[in-house]
Protein backbone atom coordinates (compact mmCIF):
# COMPACT_ATOMS: atom_id res chain seq x y z
CA UNK A 1 0.00 0.00 0.00
CA UNK A 2 1.46 3.40 -1.02
CA UNK A 3 1.90 6.21 1.48
CA UNK A 4 -1.02 8.19 -0.01
CA UNK A 5 -3.30 5.15 0.02
CA UNK A 6 -2.33 4.40 3.60
CA UNK A 7 -3.08 7.98 4.67
CA UNK A 8 -6.46 7.83 2.94
CA UNK A 9 -7.21 4.52 4.66
CA UNK A 10 -6.26 5.92 8.08
CA UNK A 11 -8.46 8.95 7.48
CA UNK A 12 -11.41 6.75 6.56
CA UNK A 13 -10.90 4.49 9.56
CA UNK A 14 -10.89 7.53 11.85
CA UNK A 15 -13.99 8.92 10.11
CA UNK A 16 -15.92 5.67 10.60
CA UNK A 17 -14.65 5.25 14.17
CA UNK A 18 -15.93 8.74 15.03
CA UNK A 19 -19.21 8.20 13.18
CA UNK A 20 -20.03 4.94 14.97
CA UNK A 21 -18.52 5.91 18.34
CA UNK A 22 -15.60 3.48 18.35
CA UNK A 23 -12.99 4.84 20.76
CA UNK A 24 -10.45 2.31 19.43
CA UNK A 25 -9.82 2.36 15.67
CA UNK A 26 -8.25 -1.10 15.80
CA UNK A 27 -11.47 -2.42 17.36
CA UNK A 28 -13.43 -0.91 14.46
CA UNK A 29 -11.22 -2.66 11.89
CA UNK A 30 -11.35 -6.01 13.71
CA UNK A 31 -15.14 -5.79 14.04
CA UNK A 32 -15.65 -5.00 10.36
CA UNK A 33 -13.26 -7.71 9.23
CA UNK A 34 -15.22 -10.21 11.31
CA UNK A 35 -18.73 -9.08 10.31
CA UNK A 36 -18.66 -7.23 6.98
CA UNK A 37 -16.95 -9.92 4.88
CA UNK A 38 -18.42 -13.16 3.53
CA UNK A 39 -15.40 -15.36 3.99
CA UNK A 40 -14.96 -18.94 5.23
CA UNK A 41 -11.19 -19.32 5.10
CA UNK A 42 -8.30 -16.93 4.86
CA UNK A 43 -7.62 -13.47 6.22
CA UNK A 44 -9.14 -10.13 5.23
CA UNK A 45 -6.32 -7.80 4.26
CA UNK A 46 -6.02 -4.11 5.14
CA UNK A 47 -6.32 -3.30 1.44
CA UNK A 48 -9.64 -5.16 1.20
CA UNK A 49 -10.86 -3.42 4.34
CA UNK A 50 -9.91 -0.03 2.89
CA UNK A 51 -11.71 -0.82 -0.37
CA UNK A 52 -14.92 -1.60 1.52
CA UNK A 53 -14.68 1.61 3.55
CA UNK A 54 -14.17 3.68 0.39
CA UNK A 55 -17.33 2.30 -1.22
CA UNK A 56 -19.33 2.58 2.03
CA UNK A 57 -18.24 6.20 2.41
CA UNK A 58 -18.96 7.04 -1.24
CA UNK A 59 -22.56 5.86 -0.98
CA UNK A 60 -23.20 6.68 2.69
CA UNK A 61 -23.90 3.05 3.64
CA UNK A 62 -23.71 1.47 7.09
CA UNK A 63 -21.65 -1.77 7.20
CA UNK A 64 -22.83 -2.55 10.74
CA UNK A 65 -26.47 -2.90 9.67
CA UNK A 66 -25.53 -4.99 6.63
CA UNK A 67 -26.38 -2.22 4.16
CA UNK A 68 -23.02 -3.06 2.62
CA UNK A 69 -20.65 -6.00 2.94
CA UNK A 70 -18.10 -7.70 0.70
CA UNK A 71 -16.91 -10.93 -0.86
CA UNK A 72 -13.13 -11.21 -1.28
CA UNK A 73 -12.36 -12.01 -4.93
CA UNK A 74 -9.64 -14.10 -6.57
CA UNK A 75 -7.46 -11.05 -7.24
CA UNK A 76 -7.25 -10.09 -3.55
CA UNK A 77 -9.77 -7.33 -4.11
CA UNK A 78 -13.44 -7.27 -3.10
CA UNK A 79 -16.88 -7.49 -4.66
CA UNK A 80 -18.89 -4.79 -2.80
CA UNK A 81 -22.39 -6.07 -2.04
CA UNK A 82 -25.25 -3.73 -1.17
CA UNK A 83 -28.31 -5.26 0.49
CA UNK A 84 -31.81 -4.37 -0.63
CA UNK A 85 -32.08 -2.02 2.36
CA UNK A 86 -28.88 -0.35 1.20
CA UNK A 87 -30.16 0.05 -2.36
CA UNK A 88 -33.38 1.53 -0.98
CA UNK A 89 -31.40 4.02 1.06
CA UNK A 90 -29.21 5.34 -1.76
CA UNK A 91 -32.17 5.50 -4.14
CA UNK A 92 -34.42 7.42 -1.75
CA UNK A 93 -31.64 9.72 -0.56
CA UNK A 94 -30.70 10.77 -4.10
CA UNK A 95 -31.46 14.46 -4.54
CA UNK A 96 -33.20 13.90 -7.90
CA UNK A 97 -35.44 11.05 -6.74
CA UNK A 98 -39.10 11.86 -7.48
CA UNK A 99 -40.87 8.52 -6.91
CA UNK A 100 -41.01 5.04 -8.39
CA UNK A 101 -43.51 2.32 -9.25
CA UNK A 102 -43.58 -1.28 -10.45
CA UNK A 103 -45.53 -2.72 -13.39
CA UNK A 104 -46.20 -6.46 -13.52
CA UNK A 105 -46.72 -8.66 -16.56
CA UNK A 106 -50.11 -10.35 -16.86
CA UNK A 107 -48.34 -13.52 -18.00
CA UNK A 108 -47.51 -15.75 -15.02
CA UNK A 109 -44.73 -18.33 -15.29
CA UNK A 110 -45.59 -21.54 -13.45
CA UNK A 111 -43.27 -24.13 -15.00
CA UNK A 112 -39.84 -22.84 -13.96
CA UNK A 113 -38.14 -25.57 -11.89
CA UNK A 114 -38.71 -25.13 -8.14
CA UNK A 115 -39.86 -21.52 -8.52
CA UNK A 116 -43.08 -20.08 -7.20
CA UNK A 117 -45.59 -18.70 -9.74
CA UNK A 118 -44.30 -15.30 -10.86
CA UNK A 119 -44.91 -12.65 -13.50
CA UNK A 120 -42.81 -13.23 -16.60
CA UNK A 121 -41.36 -9.74 -16.17
CA UNK A 122 -41.47 -6.86 -13.71
CA UNK A 123 -40.84 -3.29 -14.81
CA UNK A 124 -39.48 -0.63 -12.47
CA UNK A 125 -40.29 2.99 -13.28
CA UNK A 126 -38.21 5.72 -11.62
CA UNK A 127 -39.09 9.41 -11.89
CA UNK A 128 -36.32 12.00 -11.71
CA UNK A 129 -36.84 15.67 -10.97
CA UNK A 130 -36.36 17.94 -13.94
CA UNK A 131 -36.91 15.24 -16.56
CA UNK A 132 -39.98 14.92 -18.73
CA UNK A 133 -39.74 11.13 -19.11
CA UNK A 134 -39.19 8.49 -16.42
CA UNK A 135 -36.60 5.71 -16.63
CA UNK A 136 -38.19 2.30 -17.28
CA UNK A 137 -36.40 -1.04 -16.99
CA UNK A 138 -37.93 -4.52 -17.35
CA UNK A 139 -36.29 -7.60 -15.88
CA UNK A 140 -37.41 -10.95 -17.31
CA UNK A 141 -37.71 -13.99 -15.05
CA UNK A 142 -36.30 -16.46 -17.56
CA UNK A 143 -33.13 -14.37 -17.87
CA UNK A 144 -32.32 -13.85 -14.19
CA UNK A 145 -33.84 -16.86 -12.40
CA UNK A 146 -31.24 -18.95 -10.60
CA UNK A 147 -32.12 -22.65 -10.21
CA UNK A 148 -31.23 -24.59 -7.05
CA UNK A 149 -27.64 -25.73 -6.77
CA UNK A 150 -27.38 -29.43 -7.59
CA UNK A 151 -24.50 -31.83 -7.14
CA UNK A 152 -23.42 -35.30 -6.14
CA UNK A 153 -22.04 -36.17 -2.72
CA UNK A 154 -18.47 -37.42 -2.80
CA UNK A 155 -19.21 -39.46 0.32
CA UNK A 156 -21.90 -41.78 -1.01
CA UNK A 157 -22.63 -40.61 -4.56
CA UNK A 158 -26.17 -39.50 -3.72
CA UNK A 159 -27.55 -36.40 -5.46
CA UNK A 160 -28.45 -33.29 -3.47
CA UNK A 161 -30.12 -29.97 -4.11
CA UNK A 162 -29.73 -26.67 -2.22
CA UNK A 163 -32.53 -24.12 -2.63
CA UNK A 164 -32.05 -20.39 -2.32
CA UNK A 165 -34.06 -17.13 -2.34
CA UNK A 166 -35.03 -17.60 -6.00
CA UNK A 167 -37.04 -20.63 -4.87
CA UNK A 168 -38.44 -19.24 -1.61
CA UNK A 169 -39.05 -15.63 -2.77
CA UNK A 170 -39.28 -15.71 -6.57
CA UNK A 171 -41.46 -12.62 -7.04
CA UNK A 172 -39.51 -10.56 -4.54
CA UNK A 173 -36.18 -11.43 -6.13
CA UNK A 174 -37.41 -10.41 -9.59
CA UNK A 175 -38.77 -7.14 -8.17
CA UNK A 176 -35.42 -6.43 -6.52
CA UNK A 177 -33.65 -7.07 -9.81
CA UNK A 178 -35.80 -4.56 -11.67
CA UNK A 179 -35.37 -1.95 -8.91
CA UNK A 180 -31.59 -2.27 -8.86
CA UNK A 181 -31.11 -2.24 -12.65
CA UNK A 182 -33.42 0.73 -13.07
CA UNK A 183 -31.63 2.71 -10.33
CA UNK A 184 -28.29 2.12 -12.06
CA UNK A 185 -29.55 3.70 -15.25
CA UNK A 186 -31.50 6.47 -13.51
CA UNK A 187 -28.77 7.57 -11.10
CA UNK A 188 -25.54 6.11 -12.46
CA UNK A 189 -24.72 3.84 -9.50
CA UNK A 190 -21.56 1.91 -10.35
CA UNK A 191 -19.17 -0.51 -8.68
CA UNK A 192 -21.74 -2.09 -6.35
CA UNK A 193 -23.76 -5.29 -6.67
CA UNK A 194 -26.61 -7.14 -5.07
CA UNK A 195 -25.87 -10.44 -3.32
CA UNK A 196 -27.19 -12.56 -6.19
CA UNK A 197 -24.84 -10.81 -8.65
CA UNK A 198 -21.89 -11.12 -6.26
CA UNK A 199 -22.40 -14.86 -5.83
CA UNK A 200 -22.49 -15.32 -9.60
CA UNK A 201 -19.29 -13.27 -9.96
CA UNK A 202 -17.47 -15.31 -7.31
CA UNK A 203 -18.73 -18.59 -8.79
CA UNK A 204 -17.43 -17.49 -12.18
CA UNK A 205 -13.97 -17.01 -10.66
CA UNK A 206 -14.01 -20.32 -8.77
CA UNK A 207 -11.77 -23.06 -10.08
CA UNK A 208 -13.04 -25.91 -7.89
CA UNK A 209 -16.60 -26.60 -6.79
CA UNK A 210 -16.92 -26.69 -3.01
CA UNK A 211 -17.12 -30.23 -1.62
CA UNK A 212 -20.36 -32.03 -0.79
CA UNK A 213 -22.94 -29.56 0.46
CA UNK A 214 -24.77 -32.46 2.07
CA UNK A 215 -21.96 -33.09 4.53
CA UNK A 216 -21.65 -29.42 5.50
CA UNK A 217 -23.24 -28.12 8.66
CA UNK A 218 -25.25 -24.93 8.90
CA UNK A 219 -23.31 -22.06 10.42
CA UNK A 220 -23.22 -21.37 14.16
CA UNK A 221 -25.09 -18.14 13.47
CA UNK A 222 -27.97 -20.03 11.79
CA UNK A 223 -28.13 -22.48 14.70
CA UNK A 224 -28.15 -19.57 17.15
CA UNK A 225 -30.90 -17.64 15.35
CA UNK A 226 -33.22 -20.60 14.71
CA UNK A 227 -34.62 -21.16 18.26
CA UNK A 228 -35.25 -17.43 18.62
CA UNK A 229 -37.15 -17.32 15.33
CA UNK A 230 -39.21 -20.38 16.32
CA UNK A 231 -39.99 -18.88 19.74
CA UNK A 232 -41.15 -15.55 18.31
CA UNK A 233 -43.10 -17.15 15.48
CA UNK A 234 -44.85 -19.48 17.94
CA UNK A 235 -45.69 -16.71 20.38
CA UNK A 236 -46.98 -14.31 17.73
CA UNK A 237 -48.24 -16.67 15.00
CA UNK A 238 -45.80 -14.99 12.62
CA UNK A 239 -44.57 -18.00 10.65
CA UNK A 240 -44.56 -16.26 7.28
CA UNK A 241 -42.70 -13.29 8.76
CA UNK A 242 -40.10 -15.71 10.15
CA UNK A 243 -39.69 -17.37 6.74
CA UNK A 244 -39.38 -13.95 5.09
CA UNK A 245 -36.73 -12.95 7.62
CA UNK A 246 -34.76 -16.12 6.88
CA UNK A 247 -34.98 -15.51 3.13
CA UNK A 248 -33.66 -11.98 3.53
CA UNK A 249 -30.77 -12.80 5.86
CA UNK A 250 -29.58 -16.32 4.95
CA UNK A 251 -28.84 -18.34 1.84
CA UNK A 252 -27.63 -21.77 0.76
CA UNK A 253 -27.27 -24.36 3.51
CA UNK A 254 -28.26 -21.92 6.26
CA UNK A 255 -31.47 -20.93 4.46
CA UNK A 256 -32.40 -24.58 3.81
CA UNK A 257 -31.75 -25.48 7.45
CA UNK A 258 -33.79 -22.61 8.93
CA UNK A 259 -36.65 -22.99 6.44
CA UNK A 260 -37.00 -26.72 7.08
CA UNK A 261 -36.90 -26.31 10.86
CA UNK A 262 -39.42 -23.45 10.80
CA UNK A 263 -41.82 -25.52 8.70
CA UNK A 264 -41.45 -28.44 11.13
CA UNK A 265 -42.16 -26.18 14.10
CA UNK A 266 -45.14 -24.65 12.30
CA UNK A 267 -46.59 -28.10 11.56
CA UNK A 268 -46.14 -29.12 15.20
CA UNK A 269 -47.90 -25.96 16.36
CA UNK A 270 -50.82 -26.58 14.01
CA UNK A 271 -51.17 -30.17 15.25
CA UNK A 272 -51.35 -28.88 18.83
CA UNK A 273 -54.05 -26.34 17.94
CA UNK A 274 -57.15 -28.63 18.00
CA UNK A 275 -56.45 -29.68 21.58
CA UNK A 276 -56.24 -26.03 22.57
CA UNK A 277 -59.61 -25.36 20.96
CA UNK A 278 -61.22 -28.42 22.53
CA UNK A 279 -59.97 -27.42 25.96
CA UNK A 280 -61.37 -23.95 25.49
CA UNK A 281 -64.78 -25.39 24.48
CA UNK A 282 -65.02 -28.08 27.20
CA UNK A 283 -68.10 -27.97 29.51
CA UNK A 284 -65.92 -27.68 32.56
CA UNK A 285 -64.20 -24.64 31.15
CA UNK A 286 -67.57 -23.08 30.31
CA UNK A 287 -68.98 -23.77 33.76
CA UNK A 288 -66.03 -22.66 35.80
CA UNK A 289 -64.61 -19.80 33.80
CA UNK A 290 -67.05 -18.53 31.14
CA UNK A 291 -65.44 -15.13 31.12
CA UNK A 292 -62.14 -16.55 29.87
CA UNK A 293 -63.48 -18.91 27.19
CA UNK A 294 -63.59 -16.33 24.44
CA UNK A 295 -60.10 -15.04 25.19
CA UNK A 296 -58.72 -18.59 25.18
CA UNK A 297 -60.27 -19.27 21.77
CA UNK A 298 -59.00 -15.99 20.42
CA UNK A 299 -55.51 -16.74 21.68
CA UNK A 300 -55.54 -20.21 20.10
CA UNK A 301 -56.82 -18.84 16.83
CA UNK A 302 -54.19 -16.12 16.81
CA UNK A 303 -51.45 -18.67 17.35
CA UNK A 304 -52.80 -20.80 14.51
CA UNK A 305 -53.16 -18.14 11.83
CA UNK A 306 -50.10 -17.75 9.59
CA UNK A 307 -49.16 -14.09 9.26
CA UNK A 308 -51.53 -13.08 12.08
CA UNK A 309 -51.66 -9.37 12.82
CA UNK A 310 -52.25 -7.02 15.70
CA UNK A 311 -54.13 -3.86 14.75
CA UNK A 312 -53.66 -5.01 11.13
CA UNK A 313 -49.85 -4.91 11.38
CA UNK A 314 -47.74 -8.04 10.80
CA UNK A 315 -45.64 -9.30 13.70
CA UNK A 316 -42.38 -8.44 11.96
CA UNK A 317 -41.06 -6.22 14.79
CA UNK A 318 -40.46 -9.27 16.99
CA UNK A 319 -38.20 -10.89 14.40
CA UNK A 320 -35.91 -7.92 13.90
CA UNK A 321 -34.53 -8.53 17.39
CA UNK A 322 -33.49 -12.12 16.65
CA UNK A 323 -30.13 -11.43 15.09
CA UNK A 324 -28.93 -9.11 17.86
CA UNK A 325 -30.49 -10.75 20.93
Amino acid sequence: MTANAKNQSNTLVKKFADKFNFPDEKKLIDTLKATAFKIKDGVVTDEQMSALLIVADQYGLNPFTKEIFAYPDKQNGIVPVVSVDGWSRIINQHSDMDGLEFVYSDEVITDLPDAKPCSSWIECVIYRKGRSHPVRVKEFLDEVYRPPFEGTSKNNGSPYKVSGPWQSHTKRMLRHKSLIQCSRIAFGFVGIYDQDEAERIIEGQAEVVIDSVVSQEPSDNAKRILPKLVKRATENASWQAALDYAGENFFGIDLNFITQELNKAKAAAEVALPSAKNEAKSPQSSATAPVHEESALNEAATQAAPGATVNNKPHRQHLSEARNS
